[in-house]
């Protein structure tokens, strides 16, 4: 076994193989940029080296970097987790080169799996079932269009290089196809330096099912049994499961001794996933491999009492695998969700900022089985994150925050336990997907196993746009953080206590409140005999608060009684409540008196990125929701629309320019419809 490894990776996963190595005694060495200075990947390993600038391709894409740190640092091998250089032909042969060990597979598996046209051919030659489309070298715009009339719409046309749903378009028409091309095209020479594509015919309701790899340098390979990701937003996973709802044992067989082949096509060595299309009725087809950890890996985890990062780690170091095929057993189900900093109710738009709070349900860190062969009921809650409170979520690296991992004895109660996790993380700054999360798991369609890729889209009345907290929740949290601070403001003499005693009568406390979009004025009244009333609008209710922990309020508002958290970050005031959460500011009147208007009129940009083209030129016309601007931010394009019927009166930026959160665009006048 080794006895230093160097983590070329950021992140959840890098503190994810820190935790595994340090448990089989193995040293590890962090690399980090100048934004992960003081990340909690690095904090979590024995040493650290830095490598260079925030953007990922002045600093974890630079693999001379990261194998001149491996040598320095005298680290034996290297674990790339997933992303930046973990399919990076050139990178593994380096560490080939240099004596280093590539926790991996061959360069040679990572190149023919690597390009998606030329997989296809091969796994062709493998007899594994593939999707009808065009594969081919020659990219000429009016072959490939040619190509997606021969298949007939709908198509898919995906970045040949691509992966992580980046590059990726379903065209439903001729029409579309020139432009989808354009946008698919510019997304992969971003993102993966290569514009290649090919074209495949899109299966309508698809599933998106998955089946882990295992091979080792003695010519064993193994399937680890699937999982189901087909809840997915812009070709990203959103929720993903095992062992896949509807599965049978004759299905699973058929899919994974397929995901062999698959592997043993290319002499597969370590961990990766064969990712598979299915039809509703179980016909499935080969999509690609993914020749690496994936991260959704810890539902496999879970359902098999393994740890996979430990199986990599052996098989890379010469050991065979740990398990056959016939040892290999099904326990319970698990659900992982991916919990992301952004906005779903705006086309899932990352977001950045400091996370001012940010608090996990009661979980078990993952710990390996003492006994490989014996199933150990794992952890029924899981979290694995890179991130702590205090951190920030920056523009340059995926806005991913943290994994969330339930386990239960079957479907019915991983689902239950999920909803409980979720309603019991409590995170605060950037927006978060966390309570879109929660719906999604909640709606008719994933609770019933009635599964596809187009799951979000058909569902979307019951997941975007949900009704607000109600005002007298708000209220009642903001009121019972109030009443705290007071409490913890008094001093033993009687003249300091705040409790709202007078002489003759109550006294009433008044709260300006903007909540939903509206402004509200609470009062709360306490009276001669101790009792309290919260009045909001017209509403008078009873009212009580006794504090429950740190944060947390036992709060009786008229006929209900609840369990609030309530974290106050300036005027911000953020309530949880068993049925949501809200964001709302406790507005100081004195504070703010004499301001003006905000000023408007321009069209912002919603996070640092680089102007990508103007759909629209000074003095055109547009009509609400029309396109007027193209950036690309985090590596994926974001469309600006006009948010009213207006005028464009001036461009502040040309395309190619880079801008910040909150730059003027473009000078905007809005009309009355």
């Amino acid at each position: 076994m080794f006895k230093k490894i160097l983590i070329a990776n950021r992140g959840e996963i890098a503190c994810r193989v820190a935790a595994t190595a340090r448990r089989l005694g193995i040293a590890t060495v962090a690399v980090y940029s100048d934004a992960d200075a003081n990340a909690r990947h690095v904090r979590a390993c024995d040493e650290a080296v830095h490598i260079g600038g925030n953007a990922p391709r002045d600093s974890y894409l630079l693999h001379e970097r990261i194998l001149r740190a491996a040598l320095a640092t005298g680290a034996q091998a290297v674990h790339p987790g997933y992303g930046f250089l973990s399919e990076n032909e050139g990178f593994a042969q380096a560490c080939a080169d240099a004596g280093v060990v590539f926790i991996g597979p061959p360069p040679s598996a990572i190149q023919a799996m690597g390009l998606k046209a030329e997989s296809k051919r091969l796994m062709e030659s493998a007899r594994v079932p593939l999707v009808p489309g065009y594969h081919g070298a020659d990219q000429d715009p009016a072959l490939l269009k040619r190509e997606a009339g021969r298949i007939g719409y709908p198509v898919l046309i995906k970045a040949s290089a691509g992966g992580g749903g980046k590059g990726m378009r379903v065209v439903n028409a001729e029409s579309e196809f020139d432009a989808a091309l354009a946008s698919c095209q510019r997304e992969a020479i971003n993102s993966f330096g290569d514009d290649a594509v090919l074209v495949e015919r899109y299966v309508t309701r698809p599933r998106h099912i998955e089946i882990q790899v295992f091979g080792d340098r003695h010519g064993d390979c193994v399937y680890l049994f699937e999982r189901d990701c087909s809840v997915q937003r812009r070709h990203q996973k959103v929720l993903e499961e095992a062992p896949a709802p509807g599965m049978t044992p004759e299905r699973r067989r058929e899919m994974g001794e397929a995901a062999v082949a698959a592997a043993k096509a290319v002499g597969y060595v370590g961990a990766g996933t064969v990712e598979f299309i299915t039809e509703q009725d179980g016909r499935f087809y080969f999509m690609e491999m993914n020749t690496r950890l994936q991260v959704e890996h810890p539902v496999t985890e879970a359902i098999t009492g393994l740890d996979l990062v430990e199986w990599q780690l052996r098989v890379a170091a010469g050991e065979p695998l740990p398990l056959k095929q016939d040892e290999l057993r099904i326990h319970g189900h698990a659900i992982e969700a991916r919990i992301c900093a952004e906005n779903p109710d705006a086309n899932f738009l990352p977001s950045i900022g400091r996370l001012d709070v940010l608090r996990w349900p009661a979980h078990v860190a993952f710990s390996r089985n003492a006994d490989a062969e014996r199933f150990h009921e794992p952890a029924p809650v899981r979290v694995d994150a890179g991130v702590g409170e205090g951190d920030a979520i920056t523009p340059h690296y995926d806005p991913m925050v943290a994994k969330l991992i339930v386990w239960g004895e079957d479907r019915a109660q991983a689902l239950r336990r999920l909803d409980a996790a979720l309603a019991a993380t409590h995170i605060v700054g950037p927006h978060t997907n966390v309570a879109f999360l929660r719906r999604a798991a909640a709606s008719a369609s994933f609770s019933s196993a009635d599964l596809d890729t187009g799951l979000i889209e058909r569902e979307r009345a019951a997941l975007f746009d949900a009704p607000a907290l109600p005002i007298d929740i708000v209220a009642s949290g903001v009121a019972a953080h109030a009443l705290a601070l007071e409490r913890a403001a008094e001093a033993a003499d009687p003249w300091s206590r705040r409790d709202g005693w007078r002489l003759h009568g109550g006294a009433t406390r008044r709260f300006e409140i903007d909540h939903a979009g509206a402004h509200h004025r609470v009062a709360l009244e306490r009276r001669h005999d101790g009792s309290m009333v919260l009045t909001t609008g017209e509403r008078a209710q009873a009212f009580s608060a006794v504090p429950a922990g740190s944060d947390r309020y036992d709060v009786v508002v008229g006929e209900r009684r609840l369990l609030l958290s309530v974290y106050a970050i300036g005027e911000d005031v953020a309530v949880f409540a068993p049925e949501g959460s809200a964001l709302s500011r406790e507005v100081d009147v004195l504070g703010h008196a004499g301001e003006g208007a905000a000023e408007g009129g321009r069209l912002t940009a919603p996070m640092p990125g680089k102007v990508v083209a103007f759909l629209a030129q000074p003095g055109d016309r547009v009509k609400r929701g029309q396109p007027l601007a193209v950036m690309e931010a985090m590596k994926m394009e974001h469309t600006l629309a006009a948010p009213s019927d207006g005028v464009v009166k001036g461009l502040r930026f040309a395309a190619g320019e880079q801008v910040g959160e909150g730059e003027a665009l473009l000078d905007f006048e809005a009309q009355a419809s």
